[in-house]
């Protein structure tokens, strides 16, 4: 097991004893976020995240490299998840991921489209159909076609293990994203210095917005698995504050929302955070809000902002940040 995975064994060991009673006893109200549970999600969520790896490693390939990776991730769109506009020798082509038709539709600007359909069928077999297609285009992608931030890293081409796709929990778990993705854009909006877009890492499948300090950081150790520390180094080379929301693993079955710092200041962990139910691991070095807290309050919009300010408080009081990048624009959206 590796070190990521017993950090969030332990973590879930003390959840279930020390935070599942603050859960259940918020409201339980009808709202219109979704209700997601890991033990229907977990077999698709797999298999999405091996097919995001594939299509978020074509545009890493033939797009210049974006400081902290940028040019690798995904975005929430209207329908799914979409890799937008990357450069090829005709032109541009574009990767997206329907989650209401439940297919990949390939689109490039000499007009030609292909589509790919989705639906419980293996990686490999996912992988070959995606790169028939792309060559019948004229589109000619080499990928290093190996998972990474996963153990084991099963190549692609050879992955007949990973094969779930339910339609129905899917575009759960896409509607969920769409609600966060808006929530996170606001928070963006509340920052002028650097700050990221709203994105989707696959390599482990989350959604985050990062902001960052200005100032350089100490050298990242490195310590995902089949991931390069080099790359690691140079997506934290500079002082971050994140927050992101996760879908969940075996060793923590919960869907959650996350923030953390680097480099993380001794007395971030002591810090009081909103809403009650936040809570810090020491194992994982992070604060933590389950999506299920959010999705029964009775403003899951305003619970998870107070979640996304109050652990960025967190992070610039004790990082020494300067107070003068959180700024309040809403003035102009009148």
């Amino acid at each position: 097991m590796s070190n990521l995975l017993k950090q969030l064994f332990v973590l879930n060991i003390i959840f279930k004893h020390k935070y599942r009673r603050r859960m259940t006893q918020h409201t339980t109200t009808p709202q219109q976020w979704p209700e997601l549970a890991f033990e229907d999600l977990k077999g698709t969520l797999e298999t999405i995240q091996l097919w995001a790896q594939i299509i978020g490693k074509i545009r890493l390939i033939q797009t210049p490299w974006i400081n902290h990776s940028w040019h690798v991730t995904l975005y929430v769109s209207a329908r799914g998840l979409t890799t937008g506009s990357i450069p090829y020798e005709g032109g541009n082509f574009q990767l997206d991921m329907d989650f209401i038709s439940h297919d990949l539709t390939i689109t490039a600007s000499n007009g030609d489209i292909q589509k790919i359909g989705l639906y419980p069928r293996t990686v490999a077999s996912f992988y070959t159909e995606l790169f028939e297609r792309l060559e019948a285009m004229g589109i000619y992608v080499a990928i290093y076609a190996k998972p990474n931030e996963l153990d084991p890293a099963i190549p692609f081409a050879q992955d007949e293990v990973h094969k779930t796709y339910d339609a129905t929990q899917m575009n759960l778990y896409w509607q969920a994203l769409v609600k966060i993705n808006a929530v996170f854009t606001r928070f963006r909006a509340e920052y002028i210095g650097k700050c990221s877009p709203v994105h989707l890492f696959w390599g482990a499948f989350d959604l985050a917005v990062t902001r960052f300090s200005g100032r350089e950081a100490p050298l990242h150790p490195g310590g995902s698995p089949n991931m390069p520390v080099r790359v690691m180094q140079e997506a934290y080379s500079h002082e971050v504050s994140s927050a992101g929301f996760w879908g969940g693993t075996t060793a923590f079955p919960h869907p959650t929302f996350y923030a953390y710092c680097y480099p993380t200041p001794a007395d971030f962990g002591t810090q009081s955070v909103d809403p009650p139910e936040a809570f810090y691991s020491n194992e994982m070095g992070e604060f933590f809000l389950l999506y299920e807290n959010v999705q029964r309050s009775d403003d899951p919009e305003g619970m998870l902002l107070q979640f996304l300010r109050s652990t960025y408080v967190a992070a610039a009081k004790t990082g020494h940040w300067d107070d003068k990048l959180c700024c309040d624009l809403t003035e102009f959206e009148r």
